[in-house]
This record gives C-alpha cells, structure tokens and sequence, in this order.
C-alpha cells in the first residue's frame, strides 16, 4: 500500500512525456519525414534493445530462446495479416482518410497497449524489488516522448485527423498509469510476461520496418532522413543503456 502514492506519480510523469512528445509531431508536421524517420528508428530500437532482450531475459527459466523468437516472428506475422485486413482498397481510399485510416487506428491501438504494458511492467517491478522497478521506470520514462510521437504519426501518416491523433494520444498516456493500477488487482506471471513481449516485439519490428520507415522515405527521398532512422536507433539504444547501468 505504501508504494501507490510513488507508483501513480511514475504514472504521470509518463502520461506527461507520452503527450509532450506528442504535441510535438502535431506542431511541426511540414517535418513529418523527418519525425517519420526518426520514429521508424525509435521503434525498431524499443524492439530490439528493449523489448527483446527482456522477453528473452525473463522467459529464460521456461523457454529456449527459440520459442522467444519464434513468438516475435508470430507477431510480426499477425500483424502483417491484420494490417492488411484493415488495408483500404482503391475504391475507398478516400473515405478511409477521411476517417483517420484503420491502419493508423490499429497501429495506435498497438502502441497504445504497449504502453500499457509498459505501466504493468513498472508495477511488477515494483512487486520484485524496488531497485529492478526504478530501472524499469527510468527505461520506460525515456522512451514514452517517442512513444507520443509514434501515436500521432501512425495517424497521420494513415490519412487520420489531427482530432483523432489527439484522441490516441491522450488514451497512450494515460494507458500507463491504467497498467500501473492494474498490478494492485493481479499477478502476470512471468512466463506469460516474457511472450506477451515477445509478441509485442514482432509487432513493432513489422509497424518500423513496413510501416514507418517507407513513408518517411517516400515523403522525402533524402540523407537526412535516413540519418534521423539512425538517430532513432540511437537514443533507444542509449537510454536502455544507461537504465541498465
């Protein structure tokens, strides 16, 4: 009971950098490339120094490593297939556009559960050691502004409207507190903790390799987007760096 006062503060402070990041992407979207890339980079990072590792880490007492990322190489292909379930066709492009785009509304929608995800993660921690749930707070703090970023974007880069990124983005912050709150009413185990992640790192290998990572560069053809992908993996790479230090 003592540490729901703590654990609701981490809540919003993650609220605040999921929303800061992104009112940022609406304010300056005459440079949506550039945040394309950038975001394309953060989310291939989050997958593969954040969300893998720790699948592979925390499944290690019940699967081999193959399981793991045979669960990832699920989710990638799951997420392929809904994508283009939800795909328009040519004939009603335009009214998917004109309604934000259902593939903007389940890549949000992923980002979105992977953030909350993210708060059961904090509490969890939490409930293992005090040390361990720090760790894990810093590491989900540095990411959530990309993770603001990335909802918007998935939006916008479907056709969606700025209302509709808005909406997105306030329920990804909020997601957070709402898995934080969650750890007070059950126990994930550990074994299914380590798959959920693994299935979320195949979903997000597929949204920045497939999704995000050509519109930027079919927007704007150039160096600097491509060295803003590269600045992407970059900081996702440091900030897990530095919270496993």
């Amino acid at each position: 009971m003592p540490m729901i006062a703590p654990l609701l503060g981490i809540g919003c402070a993650a609220a605040l950098a999921t929303l800061a990041g992104g009112r940022l992407a609406l304010k300056i979207q005459d440079r949506l490339h550039l945040i394309l890339g950038f975001s394309a980079g953060a989310v291939i990072g989050v997958a593969l120094f954040d969300l893998l590792p720790e699948a592979i880490e925390s499944g290690g007492k019940f699967y081999p490593p193959s399981v793991v990322t045979g669960v990832v190489a699920l989710g990638f292909v799951a997420y392929m297939f809904a994508e283009r379930a939800f795909s328009p066709s040519t004939k009603r492009s335009t009214a998917a556009e004109d309604t934000g785009g259902q593939r903007g509304h389940l890549g949000a929608g992923s980002l979105t559960l992977h953030s909350f995800l993210d708060g059961v993660g904090i509490g969890l921690a939490f409930q293992i050691s005090v040390a361990l749930g720090v760790i894990m707070t810093i590491a989900v703090l540095v990411h959530d502004f990309s993770d603001g970023i990335n909802t918007v974007n998935l939006l916008l880069s479907s056709g969606g409207k700025e209302r509709n990124a808005s909406r997105w983005l306030l329920a990804d912050a909020l997601a957070p507190m709402a898995g934080i709150a969650c750890t007070f009413l059950f126990r994930v185990s550990e074994h299914s903790y380590a798959l959920i992640l693994a299935l979320f790192c195949g979903f997000f290998l597929y949204i920045g390799a497939s999704k995000l990572l050509p519109e930027s560069h079919q927007r704007h053809p150039q160096l600097w987007t491509s060295c803003t992908t590269v600045a992407g993996i970059a900081v996702i790479y440091l900030a897990v760096r530095f919270a496993n230090l």
